[in-house]
């Protein structure tokens, strides 16, 4: 058959086996669950697979570190190396089970415009033009580098403007097209151009008033991007919502019309179950709403996705060969911990604590001391090393000592006068106990606004209102609804009443059994229960802070907990409780290490004072000893922020409003200086910038264009940019280039823009000249009076990109607030 002739194009073959098909067999291809097509011999198929940071969702996988981790390496050959391993992984896992789909779900290219995003852990950086250098390098690993077939197809995360997760499918992303073009567009249009994406997913939200998942001239303008086709697929249950959260059709049947004619190809919608899209697909092609050619169209591209994977090549996919033991490599294990190092940023280091000499004792304190947290997309690891066993394994001659600052309680029913226990498994949960034994133990860690989680000392495990009754038998905080975590109330007379969070329910005991359940409706209903504390987790932190050569507190949050897909978070500060750890360690007068793992950037308030500050993101199995590997110097700190600190939650703006130029939000705009800004960290070493020049002091203004260049993209103008490492280590500094627009343009620009950046290594006393190129281009503002020849006429583009002249200044430095240097650019009509 002419679809297997691997020596066809990816259209032809595609088409050939369109032609081949009935058009109830290409109809059945717009569900996200493809029947199979027995007398063709296509199999069963799937869109969509999720692969993050590694492949998710399908049992054993290597865990690296979170996007906005991976970002903060700055490291393209890295991350691509580490969509690379991902893809390898899904393979295996298809190898395993034919119906893990070689669409994956990834990058997500959303920017970081505001740090309360729940999923900001998803994304890269508040930069457009970073983000897409970052995405088009995972993508580029995901897809591998063989000239015919790609190892997966990655679909670009969240078509378009989707950075809110309260009420995200009813809310509407408001911005001006200069938002659209500057700001958003350009995230998704590197990694389509580059052809490292061959899909996208579109977003719940609206734009400008419409659903994002019904607006052919924005899927258009990505296929005008894309050197061949490219397959649009639905975000989860989006195709109901038009009508059932959006209004925006008056039903089913007009909804699907909506939806493939405005350039959606795949509907993932009521699981794996197709018969309701089908049906409303039927019913829009009866009322006259479609037409086969509309359907066609989207099969067409849906079989050009699965030509490229290699799906229908035999023995001719180069990687028909990957098994499942290709699962958790050595080589993987590797990346792993290079990764988690690569992106650990020290932000502060004034006593000079760091890089750590060879401490005797150690304390490592606070709720996250010892353990790895993993995300809603991240996969399992097949093992994980915590901080405090990183710390242990690099200095084996140390005393370690963990603690977490949770507090250890038994509850005392009121109702019944027993002690709350559970037993060994976890299994039974009851108020049976009769004194405060060991199985009567709970230790309570507070994560901030008054969200708990209890962990029973019997079990070893979390308290869970997932089962009926309740059990302690959870191994972490999870799931799409998290059911292990708790508020609580504390009654006039000191007695708790417990609020499960995940069902807004009470927990009451039970008349006669005692066992607990997460069923009282009113408070009245709740059990009281008197608290007695047995061991004091603030007195613990600070009895081992003091006892020890050096305390390392490591705080943060946990991935499901405040803030999370369908949760912002409620504010931008690191919780009192996490404060209060540090500020019980460094009372001490012990040396401290404020470490933060984190799937967000915070406002420190009083952890502010804290005088050696280091942030990673959750980094996977390896976080330990990546953290492990830059504390002790053996690894020098090459983790830079690719999104802002704010030293004021005002920085940030309004999470609802798209506008980051109106509300001075983003490095891009923000006056006045972060905590810790765009592009800061710290090395070991003293790096002097002594001078910039260019290339060219004047350049012509490039003519109207509707396209950003790339980083990295040849430019007409080059920086020369002078450093030395004063200091007595050898050090890897990342140079950064930025662009200053002057005051008084027509069309105000941004205050600063990131043209580009290069790392060098430079060994003590060495001084070193970076070459950085850039267009200037990179300047132009979108202007509506601007025209284009030729132009597609419609809303999207009534104006164009345009570079207004002026006196730029060129400047270099370690950060966006740290511009040492400056050049001058005049740019001339």
């Amino acid at each position: 058959m002419l679809f297997r002739d691997v020596s066809a194009s990816v259209a032809d073959r595609a088409a050939d086996l369109l032609s081949r098909l009935t058009f109830d067999e290409r109809l059945a291809l717009l569900h996200q669950a493809a029947p199979a097509i027995e007398h063709l011999g296509v199999a069963e198929y799937r869109t969509g697979c999720e692969a993050l940071h590694g492949a998710a969702w399908l049992g054993t996988a290597t865990v690296f570190p979170q996007p906005v981790g991976l970002a903060a390496t700055w490291d393209t050959d890295l991350i691509e190396r580490v969509g690379d391993v991902a893809s390898t992984e899904v393979r295996a896992k298809r190898a395993e089970n034919p119906l893990v789909s070689l669409n994956v779900w990834a990058p997500v290219v959303n920017t970081l415009r505001h740090p309360a995003w729940g999923r900001n852990e998803e994304g890269y950086s508040e930069d457009p033009h970073l983000t897409a250098a970052f995405g088009t390098a995972y993508a580029r690993g995901l897809r591998g580098r063989h000239e015919r077939v790609w190892k997966t197809v990655p679909a670009l995360k969240h078509f378009l403007a989707y950075s809110n997760e309260t009420d995200r499918s009813a809310t509407s992303s408001n911005m001006s097209l200069r938002t659209l073009h500057e700001e958003e567009l350009p995230a998704f249009r590197g990694p389509i151009e580059s052809e490292a994406a061959g899909s996208i997913m579109l977003a719940y939200n609206q734009v400008n008033g419409s659903p994002a998942h019904t607006q052919p001239e924005l899927t258009d303008e990505a296929r005008r991007w894309a050197p061949g086709s490219l397959a649009i697929v639905s975000d989860a249950g989006a195709p109901t919502f038009v009508v059932s959260i959006q209004g925006a059709q008056p039903d089913m049947a007009h909804a699907a019309a909506a939806l493939v004619r405005g350039g959606m190809d795949s509907f993932t919608d009521n699981d794996a179950d197709a018969t309701p899209t089908l049906t409303h697909l039927r019913a829009a092609l009866d009322a006259g709403l479609l037409d086969e050619a509309d359907i066609d169209r989207a099969a067409l591209r849906l079989l050009e996705m699965r030509v490229r994977s290699g799906e229908f090549d035999g023995d001719a996919d180069p990687y028909a060969e990957i098994g499942i033991d290709a699962i958790d490599a050595p080589s993987a294990r590797e990346l792993a911990r290079d990764a988690a190092g690569a992106g650990v940023v020290v932000l502060r280091n004034d006593d000079g604590i760091l890089p750590l000499a060879e401490p005797r004792s150690i304390a490592v304190l606070g709720p996250l001391a010892d353990a790895v947290l993993t995300d809603w997309y991240s996969g399992t690891p097949p093992y994980s090393v915590g901080v405090a066993r990183g710390l242990a394994e690099r200095y084996p001659h140390a005393e370690v000592r963990i603690e977490t600052g949770a507090d250890t309680v038994a509850l005392r029913s009121t109702s019944n006068g027993s002690y709350l226990r559970s037993d060994a498994s976890g299994a039974q949960v009851a108020a049976t106990g009769s004194s405060a034994a060991d199985d009567a133990l709970w230790d309570v860690t507070d994560w901030g606004d008054g969200i708990l989680t209890l962990r029973s000392h019997a079990s070893g495990r979390l308290l869970t209102g997932g089962a009926w009754p309740m059990r302690a038998d959870a191994e972490r905080v999870g799931g799409w609804v998290v059911q292990e975590s708790f508020r609580t109330h504390v009654h006039e007379d000191g007695t708790w009443s417990l609020l499960h969070l995940g069902s807004g329910r009470w927990v009451r005991i039970s008349r006669e059994v005692g066992i607990v359940l997460a069923e009282g409706v009113t408070i009245d209903r709740a059990e009281r229960f008197a608290v007695r504390t047995v061991r004091s987790g603030a007195q613990a932190v600070a009895d081992a802070a003091a006892s020890a050569d050096l305390a390392v507190v490591v705080v943060g949050n946990d991935p499901h907990l405040a803030g999370r897909e369908t949760e912002d978070r409620p504010h931008l500060h690191l919780p009192e409780a996490a404060t209060g750890i540090w500020r019980t360690a460094h009372e001490t007068g012990t040396p401290t290490v404020l470490t933060i793992v984190s799937s967000y950037p915070y406002v420190l308030g009083d952890a502010a004072k804290a005088s050696t500050v280091v942030w990673s993101s959750h980094a996977g199995q390896e976080l330990g000893r990546g953290i492990a590997d830059v504390f002790s110097g053996d690894r020098e700190p090459t983790g830079r922020l690719a999104q802002s600190w704010p030293a004021d939650p005002a920085q940030a703006g309004d999470l609802f409003d798209y506008d980051t130029q109106r509300q001075q939000a983003t490095y891009r705009h923000q006056p006045a200086p972060y905590a810790f800004a765009f592009g800061h960290g710290l090395t070991y070493s003293d790096v002097a910038y002594e001078s910039v020049s260019v290339s060219a002091s004047e350049v012509v203004a490039a003519e109207p264009s509707h396209r950003h260049p790339a980083f990295g993209e040849a430019g007409e103008v080059t920086a020369i940019v002078r450093v030395t490492n004063r200091g007595e280590r050898a050090v890897d500094e990342l140079v950064q280039l930025y662009g200053l627009a002057p005051d008084g343009l027509p069309i105000p620009p941004a205050r600063r823009l990131l043209l580009g950046y290069r790392r060098v290594r430079l060994e003590p006393g060495e001084s070193g000249e970076v070459e950085i190129s850039f267009q200037s281009a990179r300047f132009a503002v979108w202007d509506e009076d601007a025209r284009i020849d030729g132009a597609v006429d419609d809303w999207l583009h009534r104006g164009a990109l345009r570079v207004q002249p002026g006196e730029y200044r060129i400047a270099a430095g370690s950060s966006a607030d740290a511009l040492e240097v400056v050049a001058e650019l005049r740019i001339v009509d």
